[in-house]
């Protein structure tokens, strides 16, 4: 079917879209408690590296218009985000995040934009970006697991977004179809390994999504241990 991949690619649009959407639940939180608390800024600086390198490579490459539009839409819904985050974190938090912001999102994002436009041309161009913009990718979509610690400290996922891990499994599996569609490695083994590690950070939400049941399991053993120790042992009677 011809009109396959542009199908399965405005699904990607849409399915990105959520991923760029899916923290607003966390900022309507950070506005409201005025703080940012246990949650950290490096996924979404990340991610608005990544969206403006995508965006970058979808224009310079021939019929990846698809690529560019949705991505082109995370550089602003991202930039919002860190807007935001450096208003609402504590002093420390906000110095952490101005400097990996100023270090990826301008240093180096602008380094890079130079260096393809007046450097390297042609295909080689595209490579170099694709090459880089899907090291960047795979990045994001692990980027999460730096909550992991805290999850399997606390036996909670309070400060672990579920939408944002189920949007990133969702959307790698469909950009991944849509790279095998139209041949495009960078955008399938990118978006390949983020389906995997989303898949991963599905099964670490399950585990832990409701401690208070396993509380209680550990509990209840507990006290079945102690009702064991006070009942008296069994006799037996010999002839």
């Amino acid at each position: 079917m011809e009109n396959l991949p542009f199908i399965i690619g405005v699904m990607g649009n849409i399915l990105s879209g959520l991923v760029f959407l899916s923290p607003v639940g966390t900022f309507r939180r950070i506005v409201k408690n005025g703080s940012t608390e246990e949650f950290d800024s490096l996924p979404y600086i990340c991610t608005l590296l990544n969206s403006s390198l995508w965006t970058y490579y979808g224009i310079i490459k021939p019929g990846s218009y698809l690529v560019s539009t949705v991505n082109g839409f995370g550089v602003i819904v991202e930039t919002v985000y860190i807007v935001m985050f450096l208003q609402f974190a504590h002093p420390k938090m906000r110095n952490k995040t101005a400097i990996l912001a100023g270090v990826l999102n301008v240093a180096i994002l602008a380094t890079t934009l130079l260096l393809g436009q007046f450097l390297i041309h042609g295909k080689m161009r595209i490579n170099v970006i694709g090459f880089l913009t899907a090291g960047l990718t795979i990045i994001m979509y692990s980027s999460p697991f730096g909550v992991v610690k805290t999850v399997m400290t606390t036996k909670s996922v309070e400060f672990m977004p579920f939408f944002l891990s189920l949007f990133l499994f969702l959307n790698g599996g469909t950009w991944t179809l849509y790279a095998v569609l139209v041949s495009d490695w960078f955008v399938g083994v990118s978006n390949g390994t983020g389906w995997f590690l989303g898949a991963v950070q599905l099964v670490i939400y399950a585990i832990y999504r409701n401690p208070n049941s396993s509380k209680q399991i550990i509990k209840d053993l507990e006290q079945a241990d102690q009702t064991e120790c006070l009942l008296p042992p069994s006799s037996t009677s010999t002839q």
